[in-house]
């Protein structure tokens, strides 16, 4: 008899953690399959740090393959789900495309940016939500500070050094209180223009930071981000963002080349896709995890919505605290649904809430207690390297140096401003030229056509007709972001057509290449052939994604939370 074919889609906190949990459960009588697009786990709580220039990248993410060697590992993207062939389409990161079988399922999908109705933000914004955007926020942010440092214009200077961030919850808080530290750290080596300081502000239509957390924690957070320079503006938020600055619904126009977006999060579309009972676009499921009808089909962490037992009538929130617990749940009731153990319903009474500042500074409340300063800051890294599934040594390494010698602010070049659109439903992923296009549903572009890097122009790679006029198309990777004004647009070089060589990687084929040419039209649709049909005549009948426009998400309703620390 073949053994069980148990297939978890997501390895965020959630997913990963039901699949550590599964391969120990069931000790070698199922076969475990793990579809993620990338092959690491992302300890999100720490992303902050890396945009800051606090902690190396690796440092943040746990190998699949290291730490769970009894689970097979699928890189790749679902695309759509067929429950009653009990199969789950994928597409690969070359964009081939493939079909996992499955007798059980676990949906761990996540959760992606939040977008909102709002002039420009989908152009200009840039979220927070995966590694690409965290290495992009670094090296632009040590970008701006520079050119600003070299600035003659005291108007080009200010807006340089000036840093939106919109959504005071965990990510934006966090990101700002980093952030400052991160530059001042900069003008210190190297200062601006007489009388000149970096300017962050922090922006929130909620009444106070941190709206869904206890209020003492909420002072402390405001308190600490006032007394570091941070402008905190609560009731206020983005009305319209230009390439040049943002318009604030109390009507001031602020000069700035950074709008970070982090706002909260939304779940994975794909949870939708597979038209069965939703809240607030979470998959309902039962206090067991599964999917009332669908004995097959569980779903936790972000795209699912498990009923609060603490609080009857509630769901439990988007928090990477509870998609951890969820993941050790659901797995233990897969097993017992074939057989291994007990069921068990999920009940997770909240022990307390971190929030790191910066430096010796945090805010914290373990077990009801709150605290401040250097206290909360001990407690605040002691519970990241405990919850950390990995590299805990290198990340205490990390934090000792950092204390003791100048920290590095150097640009890596490695992602480009229009690889990591803010509408997009892989956050994980950057965009590359000539990758495969996909249209993952719930990520119309700005205007409702495509999205930025799949048959759009890059977004944020030229924001004003007159460098439009000179820029050169995505094609091998330059200096990033360099041509973004029209005074750097005048020397840039004038765009050519993309060379044939560049496609030919084999030296043998290259001598039998022909001449150097302009590309040829079926070239520019290889990525499509290669992406599976899901509406080829033979294909089976699938619950796929359908598009959603932006427009009809609400804006979130004052005192709401601005943001989740969601699992991936």
């Amino acid at each position: 008899m073949s053994r069980p074919r148990i297939v978890i889609v997501g390895a965020g906190f959630a997913g990963y953690r039901a699949a550590r949990v599964l391969s120990r459960l069931t000790r070698h009588k199922a076969d475990i399959t793990l579809l993620n697009p990338t092959d690491y786990f992302l300890y999100l709580p720490l992303l902050p740090q890396v945009a800051a220039g606090i902690l190396e990248p690796r440092r943040v993410t746990v190998s699949l393959t290291g730490t769970l060697p009894d689970v097979r590992l699928v890189l790749g993207e679902a695309d759509a789900v067929d429950l009653d062939g009990h199969t789950v389409r994928y597409t690969g990161p070359e964009g081939d495309g493939g079909t996992l079988p499955f007798d059980r399922l676990i949906l761990a999908a996540g959760s992606v940016n939040k977008l909102l109705p709002i002039p420009g933000v989908a152009e200009h914004a840039h979220g927070f939500r995966g590694l690409p955007e965290a290495l992009y926020l670094r090296d632009h942010v040590t970008r701006q500070m520079e050119l600003a440092a070299s600035a003659d214009d005291p108007a080009s200077c200010a807006e340089r050094c000036t840093f939106v961030v919109v959504g005071a919850g965990y990510t934006g808080t966090e990101v700002a209180a980093q952030g400052k530290l991160f530059t001042d750290s900069q003008v210190r080596r190297r200062p601006l223009r007489a009388g000149m300081r970096p300017r962050w502000l922090l922006l929130d239509i909620a009444e106070r930071v941190l709206p869904e957390l206890d209020e003492n924690l909420s002072r402390t957070a405001d308190r600490v981000l006032r007394q570091r320079g941070v402008e905190v503006r609560m009731g206020t938020s983005v009305k319209e963002a230009t390439h040049r600055g943002v318009l604030l619904t109390d009507g001031e126009f602020v000069d700035t080349r950074t709008l970070v977006w982090c706002v909260g999060v939304r779940p994975d579309p794909l949870a939708e896709s597979l038209e069965l009972p939703l809240e607030k676009g979470r998959l309902l499921v039962d206090p067991h995890l599964q999917v009332p009808g669908r004995p097959g089909l569980f779903a936790a962490g972000d795209a699912a919505a498990v009923p609060d037992l603490e609080k009857p009538g509630a769901y439990t929130p988007m928090t990477a605290q509870h998609a951890w617990r969820q993941g050790k749940a659901v797995a233990h009731n897969v097993a017992a649904s074939l057989g291994l153990g007990e069921r068990r319903a999920y009940r997770h009474r909240d022990l307390g809430f971190v929030v790191d500042l910066g430096g010796v500074k945090a805010a914290a409340n373990p077990l009801g207690i709150p605290l401040s300063g250097v206290a909360a800051g001990a407690v605040t890294r002691g519970y990241h390297l405990a919850a950390m599934p990995g590299n805990r040594v290198r990340v205490a390494a990390d934090w000792l140096l950092d204390a003791v010698l100048p920290r590095q602010a150097v640009q890596l070049g490695l992602v480009r401003s229009w690889s990591v659109p803010l509408d997009t439903a892989s956050p994980e992923l950057a965009r590359v030229p000539g990758g495969p296009e996909r249209a993952r549903a719930g990520n119309p572009g700005p205007a409702g056509g495509s999205r930025a890097g799949e048959g759009a122009e890059p977004a944020d790679a030229i924001r004003d007709p007159d460098a439009a006029k000179h820029a050169e198309p995505p094609g091998p990777v330059r200096e990033p972001d360099l041509i973004q004004d029209a005074d750097a647009a005048k020397h840039a070089e004038p765009p050519g057509p993309v060379r044939e060589p560049d496609l030919i990687q084999d030296a043998d084929a290259a001598k039998h290449a022909e001449p150097p040419g302009p590309v040829k039209q079926p070239d520019l649709i290889q990525a499509s052939e290669r992406t599976p049909s899901a509406a080829s005549s033979d294909a089976p009948a699938v619950h796929k994604h359908r598009p959603r426009d932006p427009s009809t998400l609400a804006p979130p309703e004052p005192g709401s939370p601005a943001s989740s620390e969601g699992d991936s």
